[in-house]
């Protein structure tokens, strides 16, 4: 029997369990899936926007991998750290240990004020109204008239839309109290959406896009001079030397262009506003009364060769609150090798590589591996390398020393792993608890919750 660990119960991690399993060169496996949160499905749970439920299905699939009997889920276990288990101590207790930890870090905009208060990573925003437990206990109070969001890509997107929809449009979902009720008084009215290159450069998708434009009660701003400002705006089908753009770019600037030629009549009760910016790289965060008060922006323009360059000329834009969407980067885990470089775990097809030699029995999938790129379905593919890698090495990583039970060296070592029966015990509370706000399933926004709901005990 093959023994392996999968450090990781997001899509990465699933689809690695997944591909162990459909793999007939070893016939005999068994996967413990570990967790730090008492909760499986990653990013799915945690990082898909509450009102894309299409997207949030994928639980379902996801779900059915893990109630697999040769498959045990083992959350609320800590690997690295002071009080975890090591990547060395995992090697003792497993064939093989495959690290599908994400990439958990924002980028910096490493400018003056960053640190202000109202100045947010936007996955701070996103693990709020997730209910991630380890979002900060105060949340967001919403006071802002002004929000900016910088970056342009589907992260931006989405916290742009949550900004802008109705509370009441959210109650359907599964927000969290504390969320829902600070969405519905919410003052922003205005929501900023700024990159510092072109429309054609953006990383946006084109459904999340018109998304924006449906939104009730809301207005989509686009001005037309800064779309103008990209060459591949006049000319989306390419020309003479000149490759076309691709679909997805396309769709989308013919989505902003209709909003700038043709821009919608102002709904009745017209309540927010979204104004999507172009070439606007930000250089500070002005302040006031010890707040972010604003962003001060360089105006950029097309440098010839892909980028942009400063013009000198400067544009400030009053926000009370803002928004960084500028990508994530991955994070050491102590006991693995790391390239700061990359922001992921050096490796060779997905085996992991120690001063240049792969590491017996060490493996990675996902964007640890690959860095913060592609899809969901992406890290199917990325799996499914990983797997084939560690099939390679099996008669290699079978030895009769992995005997002790895995579990009760978790629990012998001071770890309470919450397993799948837990996490049933956690979705019957979480629909108890819609069911008593007269809602759906609403989520157990902290730690404390989530832990008396996997052993049982009343809220």
């Amino acid at each position: 029997m093959l023994r392996v660990a999968v450090v990781g119960s997001g899509p990465s991690g699933v689809y690695t369990a997944q591909a162990l399993l459909q793999q007939s060169r070893v016939p005999d496996v068994r996967v413990h899936v570990l967790d730090r949160l008492p909760t499986p499905y990653g990013l799915v749970r945690y990082g898909v926007a509450p009102d894309h439920e299409k997207i949030k299905s994928l639980q379902s699939s996801l779900r059915a991998v893990l109630e697999d009997e040769r498959i045990t889920f083992v959350g609320h276990v800590e690997v690295g750290g002071p009080g975890g288990l090591s990547p060395a101590r995992l090697k003792e207790l497993y064939h093989a240990v495959v690290y599908c930890v994400g990439a958990a870090a924002d980028r910096p905009l490493s400018v003056p004020g960053e640190d202000l208060p109202g100045s947010f990573s936007a996955t701070e925003f996103v693990s709020w109204y997730s209910a991630h437990p380890d979002a900060a206990a105060d949340g967001f109070a919403l006071h802002a008239g002004s929000a900016v969001v910088v970056g342009v890509g589907n992260v931006a997107v989405d916290v742009a839309r949550i900004l802008a929809r109705g509370a009441a449009e959210l109650r359907a979902t599964d927000v969290p109290r504390a969320a829902l009720d600070a969405l519905g008084s919410s003052r922003v009215r205005d929501v900023h959406i700024a990159g510092r290159r072109g429309p054609s450069q953006a990383r946006f998708t084109t459904k999340e896009l018109r998304e924006l434009g449906a939104l009730p009660g809301v207005r989509m701003v686009v001005d037309g001079t800064e779309l103008a400002l990209d060459p591949a705006y006049a000319a989306p089908a390419g020309g003479p030397g000149t490759p076309p753009l691709p679909a997805v770019v396309r769709r989308n600037l013919e989505v902003l262009r209709g909003w700038s030629q043709n821009p919608p009549p102002a709904p009745h009760g017209l309540e927010r506003r979204i104004r999507m910016r172009f070439f606007l790289r930000p250089v500070e965060l002005l302040e006031r009364g010890g707040r972010v008060a604003g962003v001060r922006f360089a105006r950029t323009a097309p440098d010839g060769a892909g980028g942009v360059r400063d013009t000198g000329a400067y544009e400030d834009v009053e926000a009370q609150l803002v928004l960084r969407a500028v990508g994530y980067r991955g994070t050491p885990l102590p006991g693995l090798p790391f390239d700061p470089a990359h922001g992921t775990v050096p490796h060779l097809a997905g085996r992991v590589l120690r001063d240049g030699v792969a590491s017996r029995g060490e493996y990675v999938a996902g964007w640890i591996k690959r860095g913060p790129t592609g899809v969901i379905g992406s890290n199917r593919s990325c799996a499914k390398e990983t797997v084939a890698s560690l099939v390679e090495d099996a008669p290699l990583l079978v030895r009769g020393d992995v005997t002790a039970d895995p579990l009760e060296a978790l629990r012998a070592s001071g770890q309470l792993p919450v397993e799948w029966d837990g996490w049933l015990s956690i979705e019957r509370a979480e629909a108890e608890l819609g069911r008593s706000l007269g809602r759906g399933r609403v989520k157990i926004p902290d730690w404390s919750g989530l832990l008396d709901a996997a052993r049982g005990e009343g809220r």
